[in-house]
């Protein structure tokens, strides 16, 4: 019989640990690894005003590495208590946050007027060759494509029509007799 691996784990736990109350009395606590004790004393300290001074200008021209870490240690004093932190502290998380810069970032002034034109040349393109195949293409038009043509292909239409006025294959319905004739 096939078993899935989460049942026979569950069975395996249960015949070495025949009880719930023993299982629970066999689970020993864990120590706090050593990354949350660091966490903890690095939110201690506020971070230094050069660091944050003017960061509104130089944010962007930071490497990426120096900014994951100005951003993990703002969001490390971020977790305690916000009175503790300072002016300069906040206006940068802010800043981090909500800034206009990445994609945030406004749009050139001229952004607008290029798309346009670039558009336009585009469409301009377009036409222009469109133009310039219809005037190399061979200027007499093919014989389906002449009036005397399509009034005998409409005519035709006509006639297959009026031959076939019921849906089907010819003869399909002579022996059945139509209730609207009756009367």
């Amino acid at each position: 019989m096939l078993r899935s691996p989460i049942t026979r784990a569950a069975r395996s736990s249960a015949s070495l640990l025949p009880s719930s109350a023993t299982r629970q009395a066999v689970r020993v606590p864990r120590a706090a690894p050593i990354a949350c004790l660091q966490q903890q004393i690095r939110q201690a300290h506020a971070i230094s005003n050069p660091t944050l001074a003017n960061i509104e200008k130089r944010w962007e021209d930071m490497p990426p590495q120096e900014q994951a870490d100005l951003w993990m240690s703002l969001r490390d004093r971020m977790k305690t208590d916000w009175k503790e932190m300072t002016l300069q502290e906040k206006k940068a998380a802010y800043y981090i946050a909500f800034g206009p810069h990445g994609p945030r970032r406004p749009a050139p002034a001229d952004e607008g007027r290029k798309v346009f034109f670039i558009s336009a040349a585009i469409i301009g393109a377009a036409i222009f060759v469109f133009s310039l195949t219809r005037l190399a293409a061979n200027p007499q038009r093919p014989k389906t494509m002449t009036k005397e043509w399509q009034e005998a292909s409409e005519e035709f239409l006509r006639a297959c029509m009026l031959v076939q006025s019921k849906p089907g294959p010819k003869g399909q319905f002579d022996d059945v007799e139509d209730p609207d004739d009756e009367e």
